[in-house]
């Protein structure tokens, strides 16, 4: 339609019309006049706007979501977070649970060698004093520790304190290449000195080359000349290797630790020595074999013999029975 003057004066017509309509729907309510033209409407126009609507309600489900979403959001990080203090809290209680165990075992192994022990926590890897297995404990020159003192945990030997400062230490441990340290054998008394070799097993030179050891054997600390660096009786390792003897004047054997250096935590320093060696009493109880169980089967004996057998119970009524009758006769 053009605009011209006459479609403008129609609608405001219809304009006005439209007006009047909805003052009469309005003012005449449930008789409006024009109800049935609107519930006309409706049965026309119903379908299309439910079809509308189903098409259109996912897409606000959608903006309704997305408007949401900055409230859960912060919901899961808030659980997250929650989740995340529980695990640090559980396994904060399964290290001090482990810590525990393990000073629990220092402590056994210090009054089974009657040592006097001052407690230390690893606290770092490594040292600047070039060394390639060190460890630096939280104890140092206030704590009483001084150089060349023995290393010890629940598990035997460490190493020996090298450096001392005022509240550190460094410990050089015992599979490091520059480590050396007498040994014993345990029950032979045979004597050797042990070095270090990183991961592999302690490489131990006993001094007599005809000495007799197998795998399985075990070996503590000899202990030094007043004590330093290495006290007696510390536990060492175990045999896993022996070389076959050459006739020399040593003999090669190859030891596993018992400390996994690996893994340190909590360690303690030998303060004071004891009084006397304890010489194997500081080794772990070497476990129980499992009794064996003994089982006897008896064979069954043959057809032919269990025949006889039952032959010879069926006479024995026969002859019981025949006994009265012999007496029987010989009454007059």
């Amino acid at each position: 339609m053009r605009d011209t003057r006459e479609s403008r004066l129609l609608l405001v017509l219809l304009i006005a019309i439209a007006f009047a309509l909805i003052t009469v729907d309005i003012r005449g309510g449930q008789e409006s006049p024009v109800d049935g033209a609107r519930q006309a409407a409706a049965a026309v126009f119903g379908p299309v706007e439910n079809g509308v609507a189903a098409a259109v309600d996912p897409i606000g489900n959608a903006i309704g979501a997305v408007r949401d979403s900055g409230e859960r959001h912060t919901r899961i990080a808030a659980l997250e977070k929650e989740n995340a203090e529980l695990k640090a809290e559980l396994g904060s209680d399964d290290r001090n649970r482990n810590r525990l165990r393990e000073l629990d075992g220092m402590l056994k192994t210090a009054g089974a060698g009657q040592y006097g022990i001052k407690g230390a926590q690893v606290i770092a890897i490594g040292a600047a004093q070039g060394f390639s297995w060190t460890v630096t404990i939280d104890v140092g020159a206030r704590d009483g520790i001084q150089r060349d003192m023995t290393v010890l945990n629940g598990s035997g030997l460490v190493g020996r304190v090298t450096t001392v400062g005022p509240s550190t230490s460094t410990v050089l441990l015992a599979n490091d290449p520059d480590f050396t340290v007498g040994t014993r054998m345990e029950k032979s008394d045979e004597l050797g000195f042990a070095t270090g070799q990183g991961d592999s097993p302690l490489l131990v030179q006993l001094l007599n080359g005809k000495a007799k050891v197998k795998p399985g054997d075990r070996l503590v600390t000899f202990g030094s000349r007043a004590d330093k660096p290495f006290v007696p009786g510390v536990p060492v390792g175990e045999v896993v290797r022996v070389d076959p003897a050459g006739g020399g004047l040593t003999r090669n054997i190859y030891v596993r630790p018992y400390v996994g250096f690996t893994k340190l935590d909590i360690v303690g320093v030998v303060v004071q020595a004891p009084r006397s060696d304890p010489r194997d009493m500081v080794l772990p109880q070497k476990p129980k074999p499992a009794p064996t169980v003994t089982v006897t089967v008896t064979p069954p004996p043959p057809d032919g013999q269990q025949a006889a057998d039952g032959a010879r119970q069926g006479e024995k009524p026969n002859q019981n029975q025949q006994a009265p009758q012999d007496q029987g006769d010989a009454t007059p």
